[in-house]
């Protein structure tokens, strides 16, 4: 998938459909008015589900990466394009995958797009958690966000006297919250760049994260500038039963590398896998990587910060200049 460097002002765009939804039985109900389950019954969820686990496991085998196509979106879709045309560099063997114990979690919500959560274990690396999306009725539902399920389990969800979780829509519904789950994206691609304000805990993906970009931009005989931007995609996000809430969201980040003159960079297989353009010798390269991140929103009442429960960055592109 070709990218525009960031160093030139990349575009990236994203539009939703609104459509009717019609729910199975009878009426036909406006989906962008009424606040409705996002999937009509349990069995829709677990065929979606089904039908993920088919296409993952058809795109892998053929270490096709054009078939993510039909059951992934958003930067999880990037993530594993990259991830299969590595595998097909080395020419590596591929174990079915193989979904299991699966729970399913479903919103009410109004308008498009809508989502649920399906956590499921896996053959391959324990639980994961999986957002499916679509952004009208007619569409298949697909996977937007996969991430290990957080070690202490999932928080508990706040829900209606009928079992649904409660979903809050980017810029509406996210009162008495830290921060509104879709401003998130942009709030962490600028921490990541100033340091500045008290939104994010330390840890790992935070000070610790700045603290290792500043050892590598000082790097002897080489020079690292790094641009981090929000994705183009909707986070996704449920309230938790404590005031807070469970939520999603994406990034980009562009990494430019310099070396000396007369120096030119290694193309490793994992490189040449992702590379935008021909293999050359050169002392400058621009490396593309997305990550998804799941996170604990807390209530503003409590004065906590945004813990990161799971981050998973996967270089997606690289292009000689």
């Amino acid at each position: 998938m070709t990218r525009r460097s960031p160093f030139r002002a990349p575009v990236a765009m994203m539009t939703a459909t609104a459509a009717l939804l019609t729910l199975s039985g009878c009426m036909t109900v406006h989906g962008e008015l009424a606040v409705i389950p996002a999937v009509s019954a349990k069995a829709d969820a677990d065929k979606a589900v089904k039908q993920f686990v088919a296409g993952y496991n058809e795109a892998n085998a053929a270490h096709d990466p054009a078939v993510t196509t039909g059951y992934e979106t958003g930067a999880l879709q990037d993530i594993d394009e990259a991830s299969i045309k590595i595998d097909r560099q080395h020419g590596r063997g591929f174990q079915p995958l193989k979904l299991s114990d699966t729970k399913i979690v479903i919103p009410k919500m109004a308008g498009w797009p809508k989502f649920f959560l399906a956590d499921a274990l896996s053959n391959k690396s324990g639980r994961w958690l999986l957002a499916f999306t679509r952004n009208g009725p007619q569409e298949k539902w697909k996977a937007a966000y996969l991430l290990p399920s957080p070690a202490g389990g999932l928080p508990q969800f706040a829900t209606d006297k009928d079992g649904y979780a409660k979903a809050i829509p980017a810029g509406k519904g996210s009162a008495g919250l830290a921060i509104d789950p879709g401003k998130l994206g942009n709030a962490y691609a600028k921490y990541l760049k100033t340091g500045s304000g008290d939104i994010f805990a330390p840890g790992p993906h935070t000070d610790r994260l700045r603290q290792q970009r500043t050892a590598a931009a000082k790097q002897v005989g080489q020079r690292t500038e790094t641009i981090d931007q929000a994705y183009k995609f909707p986070a996704m996000a449920l309230r938790t039963k404590d005031g807070g809430a469970l939520a999603f969201f994406a990034t980009r980040s562009f990494q430019r590398k310099t070396l000396p003159a007369g120096h030119s960079f290694n193309i490793t297989p994992e490189i040449q896998a992702v590379l935008d353009g021909p293999k050359k010798q050169t002392n400058k390269m621009t490396f593309t990587s997305v990550s998804e991140q799941m996170v604990k929103v807390p209530a503003k009442k409590n004065g906590d910060q945004v813990a990161f429960l799971q981050r998973l960055p996967k270089q997606t592109a690289a292009k000689a200049e």
